[in-house]
């Protein structure tokens, strides 16, 4: 092993992130602004850790494998080059170092390539666009018997993801991170890959809410394109979302998006008054319709109804039954098969419903952020969002929420609100 060949890197970091190159934390969050070098300082951070562990295993993950590789892999190439005994795997995207290393790119809308490894350390760019499931089920997991450390970078996309981070939030509580954020307006222009007035520039061109969430970081701007951003900001706002225990005096309906490979979503909701009380939310993949009948009846509820999507009716030529079926043969009962519809009338009736509905925080945390991030796509080309929404593993929940919400528009169990009324003795007000 050729020790000096190992340590040679030909990079020089930016004064700004000295810092995160010298700290002692096993785990790191960088919030910084588009173009602020993030991606090169934590490439060449993990090719600077690779070369002081010999036989160490490392990984940089994008939201989508494609989106890795046009990030990070020619840095990793370039600053890697005095360093392999051999040519990089175009294949499987991997670099070998002189000492054994590895480092290698992933996709996180793939979780299986990175079952079963373990890492020394790992990257986890644009994290706010990653699925939330990824890192307790599938990374942290993996560094654990290595005690190997993670680097969240990133630029803001709403209150979800690096915001939790940042605010140690929830499951982020109780780790330590060393944090850095770089807005624009802080940045030191003298070693900067971006100059003072292509920044005024931007700050002309672009609206208000994209310059502040692009090179201001801020959680608070509106993300481009989103179907329910505003309203959800709203709830938060009026603290709808909170915590809303269960009311047994009225019945739970339950909606669906059945998922075959990919995850199915479970909204719980009640009806109370005017009001839609959201006090339970399940998303689980890789498992039959039995596994989720039987989180139905594990949970503490009395149901009015099970909302399921058009396609649950039409019988599976593998076993002569339709999903309808199987459900009411596990005691599923009753279910409701929502009809065929326009997705732009389904959020519609959800855009009605959210101003009057309420959230538990924590039992529905995952459904809330997705409600939050699910967004329109951008056609660049023309300059518009199209009428249809992006794919990905928000359009579970978001699609679930909408069957429950033209479900109860169309009147399904219209009588779970089933609280007696107690009225006050006359003789009190005489």
């Amino acid at each position: 092993m050729d020790g000096a060949r190992v340590a040679a890197i030909p990079y020089h970091p930016r004064r700004q992130f000295e810092l995160f190159h010298e700290r002692k934390e096993r785990f790191a969050v960088c919030v910084c602004h588009r173009r602020a070098g993030k991606t090169l300082a934590a490439v060449c951070d993990t090719i600077l850790k690779a070369t002081k562990t010999p036989n160490g295993r490392y990984a940089f993950i994008a939201p989508y494998y494609h989106q890795a590789k046009l990030a990070a892999w020619d840095y990793l190439k370039q600053y890697t080059e005095d360093m392999r005994p051999k040519q990089p795997n175009e294949s499987e995207l991997k670099v070998e170092l002189w000492n054994g290393s590895t480092i290698r790119l992933f996709g996180a809308d793939n979780p299986d390539s990175l079952r079963g490894a373990g890492f020394d350390g790992v990257v986890l760019d644009e994290y706010a666009q990653c699925r939330p499931s990824v890192w307790g089920q599938v990374i942290r997991p993996a560094l654990a018997d290595r005690q190997g450390w993670a680097t969240f970078i990133g630029t803001p996309q709403g209150r979800q993801g690096l915001y939790d981070i940042w605010n140690g939030r929830g499951q982020w509580e109780p780790m330590k991170f060393y944090r850095l954020m770089l807005p624009a307006s802080q940045t030191d222009f003298h070693d900067s890959p971006i100059t003072r007035q292509e920044i005024d520039d931007l700050r002309l061109t672009l609206t208000e809410d994209e310059y502040a969430q692009e090179f201001e970081c801020s959680f608070e701007a509106a993300i481009k394109g989103s179907v329910y951003g505003k309203l959800m900001a709203a709830a938060e706002t009026d603290e709808r979302i909170t915590s809303v225990p269960y009311d047994p005096a009225a019945l739970v309906v339950t909606s669906w998006d059945v998922g075959i490979g990919d995850p199915t979503a479970i909204w719980f909701s009640q009806t109370c008054g005017r009001e839609t009380h959201l006090i339970d939310y399940y998303e689980a993949s890789g498992h039959d319709i039995a596994h989720y009948a039987s989180i139905i009846r594990s949970k503490p509820y009395s149901y009015a109804a099970h909302i399921l999507p058009h396609d649950a009716e039409p019988k599976e030529l593998s076993s002569g039954r339709s999903i309808k079926e199987v459900l009411e043969s596990l005691k599923v009962q009753p279910v409701e098969v929502q009809p065929l519809s326009r997705i732009e009338d389904g959020i519609n009736a959800a855009r009605l419903r959210i101003p009057m509905a309420w959230f538990d925080a924590k039992k529905c945390e995952r459904g809330i952020e997705a409600l939050r991030l699910y967004r329109y796509e951008y056609d660049e080309k023309l300059s518009t969002f199209r009428g249809k929404p992006v794919h990905d593993w928000t359009s579970h929940a978001a699609d679930s929420f909408r069957y429950l919400c033209e479900g109860l528009a169309r009147g399904v169990a219209l009588s779970s609100f089933d609280r007696e009324l107690t009225y006050p003795d006359p003789q009190a007000f005489v």
